[in-house]
């Protein structure tokens, strides 16, 4: 049925007019404004995908290797000897926007307590951050803040930060973005599902005490554009508290473990009200849950605050009656706050209750099934920027001030404020391609996020290829054969139809890739109305890949003297999209190499296979050739003698797959048997590279982000 009169709080919650005419026909009556709070979040693009879901459904999802694939709090994947890994990417753009040292903090929160629900221990954290230029006062204040609280909360719990990339461009001005992976390991047969099943089992909170902080934050602020005026959200961003969080992660293995549990959930984003009802919807089951007997640690919270809090540092748990006593000892041996706040039935309903009167009773299923929405779809009209396809001449001062930019330069003031050794694990730390941590015996995993902006705004499509396959080109450099991807996708408002045709036309690109690749992705996160007073961030995929090493002793190192010097693939010969055009030429657009997905294929397959022979392996992406070559010489600390012509597509082009190999003379021939373009360009040796002195170039690649931090 369909009311004739309409209620103003539904539009104050972001719900459209037909969507409030939905829930009064599935409920068969008008909701009370508890339901209809918790319709709003359940229904918000943050937690409904609803503009994204059906076409999600383009990306491959299994695999030989696959335990579980998009659904879950994560996806898992095995890797053998009996071990599996659980990872994901999710974003906190908005309330990083809002509240940069919170927002990052609170991400990382979110995403450790996403892997310990699948029963997985946090191993590795990785992070894709974006602002605008550095020159302005407030974006290094926003950076200088979420790279503090990254690293804050990964200290604290004691995960290593192991990889990432941080990029600058005005199109993040004024919505930055912060995606956070966390990479888990498990045994493979203990794979634990946020599923609420068997009646009569119980609903047990625990974790910190819940408040008003974060009502409203993750859903609400991610579903929504923002506007200059929006420093009065900040009270809607969620406050971390990283000690609580390391207590709640052991407190969830060792349930776990002794299996006290049936299943966990974490409590994210909408809280008890996304929680409780994905759980029921999966499980076919309902919930009876009271509301009053949630810990508080603010007095006169009303049913709706208390349901709808994303107050951090809580989940929840299914635990069997008789199992009860057992789960209660380990929080008391935690000091971890718990109470009992109901059961599963078999009604199929989220039933609510505060003080014994019933506020809410609503089918699971529809609040889980959010409505959705095709939008037409309009492809955008190319730039009128020049092209700069014809050929260009560069110079060695071309090539400092390059290498010298916000987003060539060392991100070593960035990743040394991470602990990235806590755990003994890490074999190879950040600074080149992907990180490597051990896995069992010799065997370890390579691990890496990318993603793509500039190239993507040119071309969404080969954007979205270009961003799996960089991830998957740095996992092999480090000797890891890709199996398993995730994703995060950050775009503007999926309402309008040029980024509803971006949003389509990226993740065509990157099933392409996974599909050419044969690497599945299993788990991710939609990061929508990334817009400003109608202004939108460049299309946006982050895209982490996780590998496997046969041997982390055979991890291609450095560059030695005497090593022939070659590089592999084709590589790029336009200029367009480039860091070269961006900052040399001051010019943006034109077009990008078409893709050549066999070959792209052929040489990631060349690199993991010949990493045991070689010594070095380098990935050729931000600033083209040339960076990758003096990122080789300034890690190594060592130069090279190179048969190289001045041509700036050659050194500085970027978009397509290349990769610069170092190795002794007697394995040359085995680069060259790889069945991939390959190109013998010199000799390690000496203390310059390309005609510059080793110390100038690492002093202004080391020094670029310090400098421009500093004012």
């Amino acid at each position: 049925m369909t009311s004739s009169i309409r209620q103003p709080l539904h539009r104050t919650l972001g719900l459209t007019d037909d969507e409030f005419d939905r829930i009064e026909e599935r409920l068969d009556r008008v909701p009370n404004d508890f339901e209809l709070a918790v319709f709003s979040l359940l229904w918000s693009e943050h937690c409904g995908y609803k503009h994204s879901a059906r076409l999600l459904r383009r990306f491959p999802s299994a695999g030989e290797h696959v335990l579980q694939g998009p659904g879950e709090n994560a996806g898992v994947v095995a890797v053998g000897d009996g071990l599996a890994l659980a990872f994901k990417v999710e974003s906190h753009n908005h309330p990083s926007a809002v509240e940069p040292f919170q927002g990052a903090a609170t991400g990382v929160g979110g995403i450790l307590r996403d892997i310990v629900a699948m029963g997985a221990r946090p191993i590795a954290l990785l992070d894709s951050i974006r602002f605008g230029e550095l020159e302005e006062p407030h974006q290094r204040w926003l950076f200088a803040n979420a790279v503090a609280g990254i690293g804050h909360y990964g200290n604290c719990v004691g995960v290593p930060n192991v990889g990432g990339e941080c990029v600058f461009d005005s199109a993040y001005r004024h919505n930055c973005l912060v995606n956070a992976m966390c990479v888990g390991l498990l045994p493979a047969d203990r794979v634990t599902r946020a599923t609420a099943s068997g009646p009569g089992n119980l609903i047990v909170l625990y974790g910190a005490t819940t408040g008003r902080d974060g009502i409203g934050g993750a859903s609400a602020l991610a579903s929504q554009e923002l506007s200059d005026d929006d420093a009065d959200k900040r009270p809607t961003v969620q406050i971390g508290d990283p000690f609580m969080g390391k207590k709640l992660i052991e407190v969830s293995l060792e349930l776990v473990e002794e299996r006290h549990v049936v299943s966990l959930q974490d409590l994210g984003a909408a809280g008890l009200a996304s929680s409780l009802s994905e759980m029921a919807a999966r499980g076919g089951s309902g919930v009876d849950v009271h509301l009053d007997r949630v810990p508080q640690r603010e007095a006169g919270m009303v049913p709706a605050e208390i349901m709808i809090s994303e107050s951090q540092e809580r989940m929840v748990a299914v635990v069997s009656p008789e199992r009860l006593d057992a789960a209660e000892a380990v929080f008391r041996k935690w000091e971890l706050p718990s109470a009992v706040l109901g059961e599963v039935t078999d009604t199929g309903l989220l039933r609510c209750f505060f003080d014994s009167d019933e506020v809410g009773s609503i089918a699971a299923t529809h609040l889980t099934d959010a409505p959705r929405y095709d939008v037409a779809r309009h492809p955008r009209v190319p730039s009128a920027r020049p092209t700069t396809d014809a050929p260009v001449e560069a110079s060695p001062a071309q090539f400092l001030q390059l290498l010298g930019s916000q987003n060539v330069a060392s991100r070593a003031w960035v990743y040394e404020q991470y602990d990235h050794l806590v755990q003994s694990r890490t074999v190879r730390r950040p600074g080149l391609d992907a990180a490597v941590l051990t896995l069992s015996g010799r065997r370890g995993l390579a691990v890496s996020l990318d993603g793509a902006g500039r190239l993507a705004r040119i071309d969404p499509r080969t954007g979205g290829s270009l961003a799996v396959l960089e991830a998957a080109r740095n996992v092999a450099c480090a000797g890891g054969r890709p199996i398993a991807m995730t994703n995060c996708l950050n775009f503007g408002n999926p309402e309008k139809a040029e980024i509803a045709w971006e949003l389509a036309e990226t993740i065509e690109g990157m099933a392409l890739a996974c599909e050419a690749l044969e690497t599945p992705i299993v788990s991710g996160n939609v990061s929508l109305y990334n817009e400003t007073d109608g202004e939108a961030i460049y299309p946006t995929p982050a895209v982490g890949c996780v590998g496997l090493v046969d041997d982390v002793h055979a991890v291609p190192g450095r560059w030695r003297a005497g090593d022939v010097v070659l590089i592999l693939g084709r590589g790029a010969r336009r200029l367009a999209g480039s860091e070269y055009q961006a900052v040399c030429l001051g010019t943006a657009g034109g077009e990008l190499e078409q893709l050549d997905l066999a070959a792209e294929v052929a040489l990631i397959e060349g690199l993991w296979r010949i990493a045991p022979e070689v010594s070095l392996l380098h990935d050729v992406a931000e600033g083209g050739l040339a960076v990758a070559l003096a990122e080789s010489a300034i890690w190594s600390d060592l130069g090279a003698e190179l048969d190289l012509e001045w041509d700036a597509a050659m050194l500085f082009g970027e978009g397509a797959g290349q990769a610069v190999v170092a190795c002794a003379p007697d394995r040359v021939s085995l680069v060259h048997e790889l069945g991939v373009p390959s190109r013998e360009i010199g000799r390690v040796g000496g203390t310059s590279l390309l005609g510059i002195e080793l110390k100038e170039l690492a002093s202004t690649y080391g020094d670029g982000l310090a400098r421009v931090m500093m004012g």
